[in-house]
C-alpha cells in the first residue's frame, strides 16, 4: 500500500491580528485531508509578540505562548518546532496571519530588515536543501522572502508589501483570488488568501489549489 503524502503545517498562535489566521488554517488541513495527504501541525515554543483583543484590536496586556495558542487550531495535536525533522515530510506549509509576521518573523515590525525566529529557518533551510515543497499563504511568503532571497512568490496585490518582499530580494507576481505563483527551482507556491479582501470560498480555493500543487511536485518528485 503506498505511502500517504505528509505535510508539516506551521501554525504561528491562534487568530488572524496575533497568530495563525484560522480560517486559512484550517482550510488547509482539510484540504490536505480531502486530497489523500497526512498532516502534522507544528508551532514555536516561544512568547506571543503581543495578544489582541480580536473584538477591539487592542493590545490586552496579557501575555501567551505561541505553541499553546496554535494547539487550539490543532485540537491539541500539535509538536514543538525545535523538533522538526525534515525527512519525516514531503512538505511543509504555512498559513498566513499577522502571527506569520510577529511571531514567526519581525516583518510586521521591521519590514525588509526582518529577522525570522530561528526554529522556522532552521526548518525551512532543511526543506529547501532536501529538495521538498514548500508552501506560504497570505502574508507568510515575507518568511520566505527573508529566509530564501531570490525566489518568484505573491502576496496579492499590495505595492507596499511586494516592495518591501523585493527589498529582500524576492520577485513579486500580482494575482487575484485563488491563483498561485510557483516558483519552481525553489519549489515554493505562494496564494494571496486574505491579503486580498476575501470571502471565506475564495480562501478554501487559495488554500486548496496551494495544497494541490504540492502535493503535484511530490508526487512529480516521486520515484517511478
Amino acid at each position: 500500500m503506498q505511502r500517504k503524502p505528509r505535510l508539516a503545517v506551521v501554525l504561528s498562535g491562534c487568530g488572524v491580528y496575533d497568530g495563525s489566521e484560522i480560517h486559512e488554517a484550517v482550510l488547509t488541513l482539510l484540504a490536505i485531508d480531502r486530497r489523500g495527504g497526512e498532516y502534522a501541525c507544528f508551532a514555536p515554543d516561544i512568547p506571543q509578540r503581543h495578544v489582541i483583543d480580536h473584538s477591539t484590536g487592542k493590545e490586552t496586556g496579557e501575555s501567551r505562548n505561541v505553541l499553546v495558542e496554535a494547539a487550539r487550531i490543532a485540537r491539541g495535536a500539535i509538536r514543538d518546532l525545535a523538533t522538526f525533522d525534515a525527512a519525516e515530510f514531503d512538505a511543509i506549509v504555512f498559513p498566513g496571519g499577522f502571527g506569520a509576521a510577529k511571531n514567526l518573523s519581525s516583518f510586521a515590525f521591521d519590514g525588509p530588515d526582518c529577522t525570522v525566529q530561528p526554529d522556522v529557518e532552521r526548518a525551512v533551510r532543511a526543506m529547501r536543501a532536501a529538495g521538498k515543497p514548500i508552501g506560504a499563504l497570505c502574508i507568510a511568503p515575507a518568511v520566505m522572502a527573508r529566509i530564501l532571497g531570490d525566489v518568484e512568490l505573491t502576496i496579492g496585490n499590495d505595492r507596499e508589501t511586494a516592495e518591501a518582499l523585493g527589498k529582500m530580494g524576492a520577485t513579486h507576481r500580482e494575482t487575484g483570488h485563488g491563483e498561485v505563483v510557483i516558483d519552481a527551482r525553489a519549489k515554493l507556491a505562494t496564494s494571496p488568501c486574505y491579503m486580498l479582501d476575501a470571502r471565506i470560498g475564495q480562501i478554501a480555493d487559495g488554500a486548496d489549489n496551494v495544497v494541490r500543487t504540492l502535493l503535484e511536485m511530490i508526487a512529480a518528485a516521486a520515484p517511478a
